[in-house]
């Protein structure tokens, strides 16, 4: 089955065809990072109108360099969520119009459940069950895998997401858009051992995240620090230092409680250097194995959209003639495939 996927969610158009026999024939990503800097954020009516003028154009490239006929193409998949809903409504529409027009089944899925699965599309795939760390800059959460659509949530952020955290602290520290690159840039200048940030939540039991007193933190460090360029790396370091450690033990945890030693890594946090060293140790003291997507799939693209699709549409799953989104979806809610 040959699949085209559309990932519209937010701030990057992806388009992607995976073949469920040949796997992943080509994919192409827009980024909107130099369309919303000057905003220092995502505006979301300006990101729903760059993927209405990218989509298109992004598909065709797509069946050009995998030398694919649209007539070809045997299903869409779009994401209906979650999301911002005039992002996810611009590649609903086309998915939905596109499948209507070729006479094949149309499939919604759901954006969290393709950066789970974004680790099948590599040589070395995990096994189910698994346990997946979700780090995004809107979703920090610790996910029990047992299979396509059957997922327990062990975990979730009570506020800030990670990568948002590391967004807002970047702000602070008066780092240019998008922060957390940024900001884990000027962390490898820092003294690790000049400041020490809380690890939240990680004195209590349970798999649940919390990062915005760790924004709190770093506004007071910096306000009684000083604002030198040396200060400002120094509470960079700090924060990231927290964020990666207490994502690390809540790690440890999830394995140990859950006795499952394969680890999945997936979100734009999670091509944090940091983050993965710590994880390489963690996982080799635990006796554990770690996944990640190559690096270009840890944040929002069609690749991951379409083998999702895939997966649901050749176990028959498809949507009606209606165009629907769903910005605010739990996992837990999906169909298991």
């Amino acid at each position: 089955m040959l699949v085209l996927g559309i990932e519209t969610s937010c701030d990057e158009t992806g388009v992607a065809l995976f073949d469920t026999a040949r796997g992943l024939l080509a994919h192409a990503l827009h980024s909107q990072v130099g369309l919303h800097a000057e905003f220092g954020g995502v505006v979301p009516e300006l990101a729903s109108r760059d993927h209405v003028r990218k989509t298109l154009p992004l598909m065709r490239a797509v069946l050009q360099e995998a030398d694919v006929n649209s007539k070809e193409i045997n299903g869409v998949a779009y994401t209906s969520g979650p999301g911002l809903v005039g992002a996810l409504l611009v590649g609903a529409t086309i998915g939905r119009s596109l499948a209507w027009a070729w006479g094949v089944p149309a499939v919604g899925v759901h954006h969290m459940e393709g950066h789970l699965l974004a680790p099948m599309l590599e040589p070395s795939a995990p096994r189910f069950p698994f346990i997946a760390l979700l780090v995004s800059g809107g979703h920090s959460m610790l996910v029990q895998v047992d299979g396509v659509g059957r997922y327990r949530i062990l975990g979730d952020t009570l506020d800030d997401a990670a990568g948002e955290a590391f967004d807002k602290t970047a702000k602070l520290l008066g780092l240019a858009y998008p922060g957390g690159p940024a900001l884990a840039k000027l962390a490898g200048e820092g003294d690790p051992g000049r400041f020490r940030f809380p690890r939240p939540m990680t004195d209590r039991p349970g798999l649940d995240f919390s990062f915005s007193g760790l924004k709190t933190f770093a506004l007071t460090t910096c306000q009684a620090g000083g604002n030198d360029r040396q200060t400002r790396a120094d509470i960079a370091r700090a924060f990231e230092d927290a964020v990666v450690e207490t994502l690390l033990i809540k790690c440890r945890r999830a394995v140990q409680q859950t006795g499952i030693a394969t680890l999945v890594v997936a979100g734009g946090v999670g091509a944090n250097r940091a983050l993965r060293d710590g994880l390489r140790v963690m996982a080799a003291d635990v006796g554990a194995e770690v996944f990640y997507p190559r690096l270009e799939f840890c944040t929002d693209n069609g690749a991951m959209i379409a083998y999702a699709g895939a997966c649901r549409l050749a176990a028959g799953q498809q949507q009606g003639l209606e165009v629907a989104v769903n910005p605010r979806w739990s996992l837990e809610q999906l169909t298991p495939v």
